[in-house]
């Protein structure tokens, strides 16, 4: 039987790297999509294992070879994933889950409207800013200028989270990663009939409550802390400093 295709998007920050990386752990049968790329490596990245590293002349021929299913430009750079992945996951019976940006996504939703989508946010912009900021100096760089660049970036991406299907806020970890398995495996049970082995009741419970459409309550005081209004989705304030931040 052929795999979900499973499409994770969130503000860089927001920490779904490792949530996807503990819902692998856990949960068999994912396969994840390596993503290429333009940009340089960062820290400790190593080609093939983040990202496939590759030349801008490169990745505009990949284009041009219909490689991939999706690609979009993103702070200069271009990311896209390669068609072969999803087809390779679903000869092995698989899951596929890609970690891609909303243009990616708008791309692949309208190609595959059958794929699930997940959002993830952060609680609020200071914790947002705290963890680029921890992330900054993880690489040995730390450039305010792109730092509050990419904090205005994230106030834009936010406003697309009505196009996914599923919200989570990475605000507990552990309880980020529950709801991110619970979504998986309900999804499964729903489309595939797979059986749950433990606790079904509760991990449909679970992943209904992170439904967009079941998620406003939760979700009401973290837009409003990005400064967008909840019944419109669109950005009402300027995304400013913190003051209290540092």
């Amino acid at each position: 039987m052929a795999g979900i295709l499973f499409i994770i998007s969130a503000p860089s920050g927001s920490g779904k790297s490792t949530l996807v990386s503990e819902l692998r752990k856990q949960v068999s049968g994912v396969d994840f999509a390596i993503s290429w790329t333009t940009r340089a490596p960062r820290g400790s990245e190593e080609n093939g294992r983040e990202y496939n590293f590759t030349t801008r002349e490169e990745f505009e021929r990949m284009i041009a070879a219909d490689v991939f299913l999706e690609h979009a430009e993103v702070f200069g750079q271009f990311y896209g994933t390669a068609r072969q992945s999803l087809s390779e996951a679903r000869s092995a019976g698989h899951d596929l889950l890609l970690d891609i940006d909303v243009q990616g996504a708008a791309q692949v939703r309208s190609k595959m409207p059958e794929a699930v989508s997940i959002f993830v946010l952060p609680p609020n912009p200071k914790v947002l800013r705290t963890r680029l900021r921890n992330r900054s100096r993880a690489e040995g760089v730390v450039n305010e200028a792109e730092l509050y660049r990419r904090l205005s970036e994230a106030s834009q991406e936010i406003e697309n989270y009505r196009q996914y299907g599923y919200i989570l806020v990475n605000d507990i970890l552990d309880r980020a990663v529950a709801q991110l398995e619970a979504i998986v495996l309900a999804e499964r049970f729903y489309r595939n009939g797979e059986a749950i082995a433990y606790r079904s009741r509760r991990v449909l419970e679970v992943a209904a409550a992170c439904l967009q459409h079941n998620s406003q309550d939760r979700l009401k005081p973290v837009l409003e802390a990005f400064g967008i209004d909840g019944t419109s989705g669109q950005q009402q304030l300027p995304f400013g400093d913190d003051p209290d931040d540092d």
